[in-house]
């Protein structure tokens, strides 16, 4: 009998670190600055592509297959889902404004409400910029929720409940509230101050797609967050994050036992 062979990472994608797979989904955190899917500019480095070559285990004759489920901004960071099968896309998507998706921001200045939801109408214009309206005809409603959670002597970390999903809603709400994110070279009015953009996605709750059972799913607060409004990081990791990744119930793991 041939001696077993152990796992191997070798085709476990650099840049992206795997939250959660199973049959069905695949759950990852990506880096800032990685594309979720290609561009006319730029194919091969996406998580779209890294992850189908994972899945793939790099064979381009393998028939595995990745789908798209949702996307972030190249410059955000966070968690992302993408479907094994287009069953599971398909269940995924047709239930996706009952998905619960929260983020966690660095914005310029101090709020005079700690709490609120910011309301307005998107659209976007032939650049591809996402600009808000008054004209309902013209764009698609969006509601931003958002808490401020502390702030330092310029600046405010604000978790937020987005509570419709458009283009790039976030960074333009932010901005049209006078508080535009940290690094957004794209929405805030003058250079920014940093390189980075602080948008992360910290939170994602869904049914999965292959019993309806819940999965619930976090990732800690990236560095470059608390150290702009002088966090340490014993005190996010126990009372705003958890240490590790919240995974899914225990119900969720049928699909993975039935993986060969």
């Amino acid at each position: 009998m041939g001696k077993s062979s152990k796992p191997t990472t070798k085709h476990l994608p650099k840049d992206l670190k795997i939250i959660y797979e199973d049959r069905d989904i695949l759950v990852v955190d990506k880096p800032p600055g990685l594309l979720t899917i290609a561009t006319e500019k730029e194919k091969k480095r996406t998580a779209y592509y890294m992850l189908t070559d994972y899945v793939r285990k790099g064979s381009s004759k393998s028939k595995k297959r990745l789908f798209i489920v949702h996307r972030l901004d190249r410059d955000a960071s966070g968690l992302l889902v993408f479907a094994k099968t287009g069953e599971a896309k398909r269940t995924l998507q047709d239930n996706w404004e009952d998905a619960k998706k929260k983020y966690l921001a660095v914005v310029e200045g101090h709020f005079e409400k700690k709490s609120d939801i910011i309301t307005s109408y998107l659209a976007e214009d032939k650049s591809h910029r996402v600009y808000s309206t008054s004209n309902k005809q013209e764009g698609k409603l969006s509601k931003t929720a958002y808490k401020v959670v502390k702030t330092s002597k310029y600046l405010s970390l604000v978790e937020i409940n987005l509570l419709t999903g458009r283009k790039h809603q976030i960074r333009v709400n932010m901005a049209d509230s006078g508080h535009p994110i940290v690094g957004d070279k794209r929405y805030c009015k003058g250079k920014p101050r940093h390189k980075r953009l602080a948008l992360h996605a910290f939170s994602l709750s869904f049914k999965h797609p292959y019993n309806g059972k819940p999965c619930n799913f976090e990732t800690e607060m990236p560095t470059f967050f608390k150290k702009l409004v002088g966090i340490e990081d014993k005190k996010v990791t126990k009372k705003k994050l958890p240490d590790s990744v919240k995974k899914p119930s225990d119900s969720v793991k049928k699909p993975t036992d039935s993986v060969k």
